[in-house]
Order: structure tokens, then sequence, then C-alpha cells
């Protein structure tokens, strides 16, 4: 795929550059996108240098390629638990399941499971010897069925005692599925403290609302679990809201936040939305500006010219107005398929989402770099435990808001005592440049 797409890079190098300036009134910075990225188009091939010195990646306003595909190299985090290479560890407690030799993450073949209407699919993995005391699991896993679908993962000691944690949505887009990594943060367990250096079995959960789910499990890993818990605040849009009104929280609580502006609004001049110089002074305050882009689903894109005119597009007005966090996206609608996150990978390092109403949180040295997930602020109560299970667990939750007056984020004086309770807890409040160096350390 990477050379089918290299092929075409002279005449997306001129075109996106021209789509640009069509949308976002750039005409005067059509020579200088075209001269920044070489001025062939063609993609900053990885080094496959392993010792990449990430922290020099986010240290001012980046290029408009990537170095590397962030996926690929950090596809496969920790040790490896079990690759689904031998099928007769696995049990399948509920709905039909086999071992799919034509479908794989890595290695010969992956866990195929159906589950039908009204139906919880489960498959039981056998644990021997297996200590997870402070320890992360992630998986690989694909789905034909995304969207009215929640995997939750059951870790199970030889008292009965479980802790469970979940991937409570999937936006990746069907038809154009594919697998991706997932490390889901805890979501509950029993009253009892799981033993986890007296594991018996690993569940693999599958609940649905649909006539039938279908989910393929691969590749399941153990990774470390940080010294302590993350939280994100991310604003989608850039509405006003974020600068009038939270950003003055936020600078009283000494946070640092992520804002993801769409620039066709912003060049608009739209009621109710920040200008240039206004997120180039919450960027001055410490505040991240990642890119949001065109405010249209991904996956409803047919060509995939197009796909990467739209996703280079949008990257370069972000590189050309001083915008630090550019190599970090959030997906509008929270819609990518395999498609279109083979291209994202050319242009951003790590972003998402897989966004949920309920909690929501993942792992921090395991999650997929382009398939994060991340919970909607709109419920005080939600968004605290959010904070909670981080504090407690060590894992990292990010939370997303809009505007006051939405549906999709909680009253101003909700949020307000959201913030006093993050100031309260053991967590750190961080960026994408901060998120993005703690999933690379251990590499």
């Amino acid at each position: 795929m990477a050379d089918r797409r290299t092929s075409r890079r002279r005449f997306l190098g001129l075109s996106s550059a021209a789509a640009v300036a069509g949308f976002a009134g750039c005409t005067d910075r059509v020579e200088l996108e075209t001269s920044s990225s070489g001025g062939n188009g063609t993609r900053n091939e990885s080094t496959g240098d392993d010792e990449t010195d990430v922290s020099a990646l986010l240290d001012g306003v980046p290029e408009l390629e990537t170095e590397y595909d962030s996926r690929e190299r950090y596809g496969q985090p920790g040790e490896a638990l079990d690759a689904v290479e031998e099928f007769d560890d696995w049990e399948i407690v509920q709905g039909a399941g086999d071992a799919d030799e034509d479908v794989a993450f890595d290695g010969s073949q992956s866990l195929r499971l159906t589950v039908d209407e009204d139906e919880t699919g489960v498959a039981s993995l056998e644990l021997d010897d297996v200590d997870l005391t402070d320890r992360d699991l992630s998986f690989a896993i694909r789905t034909s069925t995304p969207q009215n679908l929640t995997v939750n993962v059951h870790v199970v000691d030889i008292f009965g005692n479980e802790t469970i944690s979940s991937l409570r949505e999937i936006t990746y887009r069907a038809p154009d599925v594919g697998w991706f990594r997932a490390s889901p943060g805890v979501y509950e367990r029993s009253e009892m403290d799981t033993a986890m250096d007296e594991l018996d079995r690993i569940e693999f959960h599958v609940l649905h609302t649909m006539d039938e789910a279908e989910v393929w499990i691969d590749d399941v890993r153990i990774h470390d679990t940080p010294d302590q818990g993350y939280v994100m605040l991310v604003w989608d849009d850039g509405f006003r809201d974020y600068y009038e009104t939270a950003s003055p929280l936020h600078d009283e609580f000494g946070f640092q936040t992520v804002q993801a502006p769409v620039p066709r609004w912003t060049e608009e001049g739209r009621d109710g939305i920040m200008t240039v110089a206004e997120l180039q002074e919450r960027q001055d305050a410490g505040d991240q500006i990642v890119v949001h882009g065109t405010h249209e689903p991904i996956h409803e894109y047919d060509d995939e010219d197009e796909i990467e005119t739209r996703i280079r597009g949008d990257k370069y007005w972000f590189v050309e107005n001083g915008f630090e966090g550019a190599n970090y996206i959030v997906y509008p609608h929270n819609s990518y398929d395999e498609t279109s996150l083979e291209y994202f990978t050319d242009y951003h390092y790590c972003g998402g989402f897989n966004q949920a109403g309920d909690v929501n949180t993942t792992s921090v040295y395991g999650f997929d770099p382009l398939a994060l997930p991340r919970t909607i602020g709109h419920d005080l109560d939600i968004s605290k435990r959010c904070v909670d299970l981080a504090e407690e667990h060590h894992q990292c939750t990010i939370l997303n808001f809009h505007a006051f007056d939405a549906e999709n984020t909680m009253p101003e004086s909700d949020y307000e005592t959201l913030l006093e309770h993050i100031d309260d807890a053991d967590v750190e409040v961080i960026t994408f440049d901060d998120l993005w160096e703690l999933r690379t350390d251990p590499f």
C-alpha cells in the first residue's frame, strides 16, 4: 500500500495545496507548501531507526509529513501473552467461535467470534502462571459490526474475583474495516480485590444491540502500568466558550488542555468561533491546538486521492498557522476506516477517537496510536468516575467537550466542579505531547 500511495505523491502534493487554498484563503501559501514538502510530494520514509528522538518530533511546528508510521512502529507493545496460534487454549463459552486462518493480525490465525441477537459472546483464555500485578492488557481487534458494540475484558482470579476493562464504543466505520489495538482501562471490579498473581482466566465479552455481531481477537499482550493516572481535557470545534469561559478556569487550576478547531469555520469568521489569533494566544498560554480539519466524516469519501488530499490539506492549514500540535488529530464525527488510517499515518502520530457516553478509558502504554478511546463530557458523575478510575488504576481518561450550551457538554458550573475534582485527585492533566511521550517511552 505504501508504494502505491507514494507513486501518486507528485500529483497529490500539488492538488492538496490547491485544495487548501480554495477552502482556507491561503493562495499565497501554495508555493511555501510545495517547497516545504520537498517539491515532489514524496513521503518522508522512516529511517527504521528505533532510536528516533521522540522529543525532537514534539519540538515546535512539525513537518507536514511524519517521519514514520506510528501504528507500525508501536503496533505490538510490551510482551506477548497469547498469539492465538494454539486454539485449544481458548474456550467459546457463548456464541460461536473458531480459528480463522484467513484473517490474522499477526501469525497464522485469529479467533473469530460471532454472536446472535440478544446474546453476549464470551471467549475464554486459560492462564497458567501469569502474574498481572501492575500490568495492563492490550489486544488486536477487528469487527465487521462496529458502532453498537462493547468489548469487556474480564480478568478472573482462582477465587472468582474479577477486574473488568471496557471498550465501550467502536467508531471504526464499516464496511472498510480492519485491525486496531485496544487497551481499555478498568471499568469496574468485584467487591474483593482480584488476586492478579493468582489468575485463572481472561474472558472477552462481546455485548451488542444488533441482529448479529462479529469480532476477531488476536495478539493479546501485556505491558507495564505507569506510576500514576492521567487526564486529558479535549475541546472540539473551536467554540468561543473554550476561549472566554473554559480557558480562564483552566488557567486558574494550571491545567494545559487541548483544542481541535475547524479551519473553515475559523477562516469564515463564523459567529461563536475562535479566531486564528485567539487560538495562537491559547497556544502561547500552554494549550495544545491539534488538527480537526474538514468537518465531514472521512469514511464517506470514496476516492483515495480525495482522502489523501483532504488529510494533507487539513494538516497543512495548522502547520502554516504555526500550531505545534499538528502531529495529532481528532477525527470529525469520530469517523475513520481502514483506508483513511493508512493515510493518517503519513501525517499524524496519534489521535482518534472511539468515543462513548460512558466511562471509556485506556491504558497508557498499549493503545493503538490512531484509535484512542475517549468519553463524552456530558455528565459530571460519569466524568468524575473517569477521573477516579484513572487515579486508582493508573490509566488515562480523555474527556471531550464542545460548548456549554450543547447536549454533549456539561454545564459551566458542573465543569468547574469537575476541574476541582481533578485538582484534588492524584492525577496529572496532560496534552497529546505528554501522552505520546509516555506511549513511546517503553520503546
